[in-house]
């Protein structure tokens, strides 16, 4: 599957349609200007436009949106280029996640920068990172699932805007959980249950992350992995998968 189809089956998954209309739920009804701040396909950029006159997809590399009313910018949230409070509505989604923890700080004090009013956050909530975790091929070493290098609690994301306000919180999915011995155990395995159809590759060293072999001991192992988790994955059955925020500035 190219990378077009396989974005297009995430976007029509019951689980993203449910995230996106949560996000919708809070993004304000009508407005002039709008940034889709890590827009990857921009698909949530066009849908902005049922509500924004004009609407900026920027994202690392420059997404590819069939709309008349949306700009496709290549640029960095931690470097944003516009003058403050250019746009009424800032959305973030799917993003903070990614960010090295040392320029964390700074691309919430760009985001909120460039905000005029609003600005809408979403964070996977509570995610632990062992759950889901792939084994690079090349070099060896452990990378978090989805190249999520962050974890949220509602009260780390406040703490990342201060000054601006809290006008709604939402949660939306579920998400689970392990323990330390799966953990280990699946990481002896070589993690072959990893989010290995991700797009990220190594954090280390780069490479396309590939799902190793499913040899006897991998197997064996891997299914132990499995029932040692399944006490975790009960306990926090009923935990959401994403916190939403809405911020308002001023």
């Amino acid at each position: 599957m190219d990378l077009t189809a396989h974005r297009a089956v995430i976007r029509k998954s019951a689980e993203e349609q449910e995230r996106i209309a949560d996000l919708f739920r809070l993004i304000p009804s009508r407005g002039d200007r709008a940034l889709d701040a890590g827009a990857w396909d921009g698909y949530l950029a066009a849908r902005l436009t049922e509500r924004y006159d004009h609407v900026i997809a920027l994202d690392l590399n420059a997404p590819t949106v069939d709309h008349e009313r949306v700009e496709c910018v290549q640029g960095d949230i931690t470097a944003l280029t516009y003058p403050d409070d250019s746009f009424d509505l800032v959305l973030c989604t799917e993003v903070l996640e990614h960010v090295p923890s040392r320029l964390l700080p700074l691309a919430c004090a760009e985001l909120a920068r460039v905000a005029r009013r609003d600005l809408i956050v979403g964070v996977p909530f509570r995610q632990d990172l062992r759950l889901g975790q792939t084994t690079c091929g090349q070099c060896g070493h452990r990378n978090p699932p989805w190249g999520h290098v962050n974890s949220f609690t509602l009260e780390r994301l406040r703490g990342l805007f201060p000054g601006l306000r809290v006008e709604a919180t939402s949660y939306v999915g579920r998400r689970s959980g392990t323990n330390a011995l799966a953990a280990a155990v699946t990481d002896l395995a070589g993690n072959p249950r990893g989010t290995y159809q991700q797009e990220e590759g190594c954090l280390t060293c780069g490479a396309e992350l590939v799902r190793p072999a499913w040899r006897p001991t991998t197997k064996a192992l891997a299914a132990l992995g499995v029932v040692l988790q399944a006490p975790t994955g009960w306990l926090r059955r009923n935990q959401p998968g994403w916190v939403h925020v809405h911020f308002v500035k001023g």
